[in-house]
């Protein structure tokens, strides 16, 4: 049997990703990306020459079998997104799911996950929480919100900046304007920042000043 490895990359600053995620990099067979275009700067960087192919949302439904016929024949295989850890908000669950059913082996590296900072500079409470990633667009949006206005636990959402300020909405209208919410961007970027405050002010910072970057809100939950 071969192995699989789940690899972290850097969500932004190059420097954060580990020795060892290098060291994996550069030892198995093949490199599953989301991206090859993104992947392959980061690769060029740190020198890493193994062969790399694309595994994306739209194509890993299709390859997953194929791939558990490499592992079962001894292959090692790593995954990586465009940034952050493989399967968060990312494609890998499948291909982890397959290796379960199949006893192959998965190796899961700590490493970058943009959330877990997010919530750290929040302030907010984080001893309990729920990771929500990404809202529904449309179809059953708000069923999702008026469930989650009841939530006691603090909630972390991931966000595009072009429909922060339609999101930021729907929270001041399904869980009130006074709800504290933290909005943190372009986390280990040079442009990094976080804006905390109501869901009223916070929605009236970015109506003033359209964002930019990758975007995680962390939500406080509903007070008892």
């Amino acid at each position: 049997m071969g192995k699989l490895y789940l690899v972290p990359t850097p969500i932004g600053n190059l420097k954060d990703i580990t020795f060892r995620a290098v060291d994996v990099l550069k030892e198995v067979d093949l490199i599953l990306a989301e991206d090859t275009r993104t992947s392959g700067k980061l690769l060029k960087h740190f020198e890493i020459t193994t062969h790399m192919q694309s595994h994306h949302m739209h194509n890993e439904h299709k390859t997953v079998d194929h791939l558990i016929e490499k592992l079962k024949a001894g292959m090692t295989i790593a995954v990586i997104s465009d940034a952050g850890t493989p399967a968060i908000s990312d494609p890998g669950f499948l291909l982890v799911r397959a290796c379960v059913e199949n006893n192959i082996e998965v190796d899961c590296l700590p490493g970058a996950t943009a959330f877990v900072p997010a919530l750290v500079n929040s302030g907010l409470p984080n001893d309990k929480f729920v990771f929500e990633g990404f809202l529904p667009v449309k179809k059953g949006r708000q069923t999702r919100l008026l469930l989650l206005a009841e939530e006691t636990r603090t909630i972390i959402f991931y966000e595009s900046p072009h429909k922060l300020i339609k999101t930021l909405g729907h929270f001041c209208e399904y869980f009130g304007e006074d709800r504290l919410i933290s909005v943190s961007r372009e986390i280990t970027k040079l442009y990094e920042e976080t804006i905390r405050g109501t869901a009223k002010e916070v929605l009236e910072h970015y109506t003033n000043k359209p964002p930019k970057g990758e975007i995680v809100i962390v939500v406080d939950g509903k007070h008892k």
